[in-house]
């Protein structure tokens, strides 16, 4: 049996649907039958694969935002490494929901749970040292001294289930000496956690809030009322829940996450509380598997590696890290769709974040250029899905919108690429997290979609056609949403004929200057050879806030490829500029003079 030169181990996360239990795998993967070993364990589901040839990629299912069957995540490490465990630290005011936020990171990555109020109550039912201890100052009603709980949680992570599972510390440290003392043990988080709720609402939480003296059950009632009025007239109120004492307790956490806040700064995360509970946990999911990403790529925290072209600087908040190769292998690997969709969402969320409410994403990637017989409607969905989601996570409320039929006569109807789109879109998988219906709406164009509860509008692909006239919708949705963000992706607002057969001479001028006054946020092509799809000689990117980048493909001697920098341009360089800077010549010093490079780019 043949077996790999040099055997590694792959750890991987997963997550299994009752309904679909298979294993998606890139197609580079090559495991001898004889030598894959599958550990599985549903409750923290681990699978160890061995001896292997290849990479293996995370392959989520066409269309669907969690993927039906196992979701895999992989790190190559040498034999017999270890994975690298999450050390989570959680801080929330009381009633931020911090205990349901716990339950679900415990659920899905098996972290050992640890609050102090549990630990303190475990080590004197155990009669342990520690816990005799603590004991002497709890039957006194008094606070359990620093060092005895520092000590206690000390020991507590030196345990084996421990070393073999990572761990959540809830709550704790409270105080900025608890967290010196931590860190004078070598006890650091990877990650510090906030829930950040406005201070009117937790108070409305917490007053709001009663007991069931029966059962124990807690209720509210707003957001969990009693099932009947049998209940409803035991309820009581607890001592600690009234309006005066929830102040006091916010006040003396809001002054010690303060000080928190300057110790953890490297490595804190801040996550609306005031959301939907499903949505809070998928922020914090995200913040934890981009973390655990970083580890399986050789990464430690706040040392995100970017690679990116020479002497070309970028904004922190614009984590690029360079063209992806081999852009003409149709379909395109889920590697490259996400790293444009990724590209696509952070500047655009750049531009909202400075002001810009009037956006163009332009992006003709070959499945997304519909003038290709690759083109995909799938990716340009999936592209939607994501952008929406990027918006959702930050507590927007976010319309995504397809025009419908227009025209008339025999010219009713809509463009063929958005054929049965609006359809699709209401039934894609847009998460677990309830989000469609409630952060994430369906609707069309025009201005009677424009509604109060409305953040932001994403358009896909709005456009022309034969007797089919979008711009005026269009505009007078942009008048209905105000200053509200209306990004259109992939537009195509070219003047076509009318119904009648002849072209819109009237206002054209008007609509014209309309569909070029939407600020293009991100720009991303090929450059080919005139009149062709390949081979692809270039690329020209623009991710805001960055500059215009113009690249050359250059072939390596290995049969690999890469592009290389050749400019950047503040504007849009136009095709005498770019045939300029392929040509070797300054684009500053243009002549008059065409060439063969501008014959060849003459229909970019």
């Amino acid at each position: 049996m043949a077996t790999a030169a040099s055997p590694a181990s792959c750890f991987h996360s997963w997550s299994c649907n009752e309904r679909g239990r298979q294993l998606s795998l890139s197609s580079s993967l090559f495991l001898p039958a004889a030598s894959t070993n599958f550990q599985r364990d549903y409750g923290e589901k681990l699978i160890t694969l061995s001896t292997y040839r290849s990479s293996v990629r995370r392959v989520p299912g066409f269309l669907s935002r969690k993927h039906k069957g196992f979701k895999v995540k992989c790190s190559i490490t040498e034999k017999n490494a270890k994975p690298r465990l999450l050390k989570v630290m959680i801080s929330g005011a009381p009633a931020s929901g911090k205990g349901t936020q716990c339950a679900y990171i415990v659920e899905k990555y098996g972290l050992l749970h640890i609050s102090t109020g549990d630990l303190l109550r475990a080590e004197v039912a155990a009669g342990t040292e520690n816990g005799l201890k603590a004991k002497k100052y709890m039957t006194k009603g008094q606070l359990v001294p620093d060092d005895i709980v520092i000590q206690m949680v000390k020991d507590r992570l030196e345990e084996a289930d421990s070393q073999g599972k990572g761990w959540l510390l809830d709550g704790f440290p409270r105080s900025s000496s608890q967290a010196d003392a931590l860190k004078a043990l070598g006890i650091k988080p990877d990650v510090f956690i906030v829930l950040d709720v406005p201070e009117e609402v937790l108070i409305e939480r917490v007053v709001g809030r009663r007991l069931d003296p029966l059962t124990g059950k807690i209720y509210h009632l707003k957001y969990a009322p009693p099932e009947s009025e049998d209940i409803a007239s035991r309820l009581t109120q607890r001592i600690d829940d009234t309006e005066d004492k929830a102040k006091v307790r916010l006040q003396s956490y809001a002054m010690n996450v303060g000080a928190l806040s300057s110790i953890y700064a490297d490595v804190m995360q801040k996550v609306d509380g005031n959301r939907p509970k499903l949505l809070v946990f998928e922020e914090i999911d995200r913040v934890l598997t981009d973390l655990q990403d970083k580890y399986e790529r050789g990464l430690t925290a706040g040392e995100e590696k970017i690679e990116v072209p020479s002497g070309v600087i970028y904004e922190n908040k614009d984590n690029w890290r360079g063209i992806p190769t081999r852009l003409n292998s149709i379909p395109h690997s889920r590697e490259i769709r996400e790293y444009f969709y990724d590209d696509v969402c952070r500047a655009t969320k750049n531009a909202v974040e400075d002001g810009i409410h009037k956006l163009k994403v332009q992006i003709t990637i070959p499945e997304l250029n519909p003038e290709m017989d690759v083109y995909r409607i799938g990716t340009l969905l999936e592209l939607m899905r994501e952008l929406a989601f990027s918006f959702a996570r930050d507590g927007k409320r976010v319309k995504v919108c397809v025009q419908g039929s227009m025209g008339a006569g025999i010219f009713a109807g809509m463009p063929l690429q958005l054929a049965g789109t609006r359809r699709m879109l209401e039934v894609m998988d847009w998460g677990e997290y309830e989000s469609k219906g409630t952060f994430i709406n369906i609707g069309s164009i025009g201005a009677n979609e424009v509604t109060d509860n409305d953040d932001m509008f994403i358009l896909m692909a709005p456009q022309n056609a034969v007797g089919n006239c979008i711009i005026d919708d269009l505009q007078a949705m942009v008048i209905a949403a105000g200053d509200r963000p209306v990004i259109i992706v992939n537009p195509r607002l070219k003047d076509l004929p009318s119904a009648a057969g002849v072209m819109q001479i009237r206002g054209r001028e008007k609509r014209m200057e309309f569909a070029g006054s939407f600020f293009v946020c991100y720009n991303f092509r090929l450059l080919y050879l005139s009149g062709t799809q390949y081979p692809i000689l270039g690329a020209l990117r623009m991710a805001y806030p960055s500059q215009y980048e113009l690249y050359k493909r250059v072939d390596l001697d290995s049969g690999k490829e890469r592009y290389a920098l050749l400019g950047t341009f503040t504007e849009e360089p136009t095709t005498e500029e770019i045939t300029a800077a392929f040509d070797g010549r300054d684009p500053k010093k243009l002549s008059n003079t065409g060439g063969l490079w501008k014959i060849l780019f003459g229909s970019i």
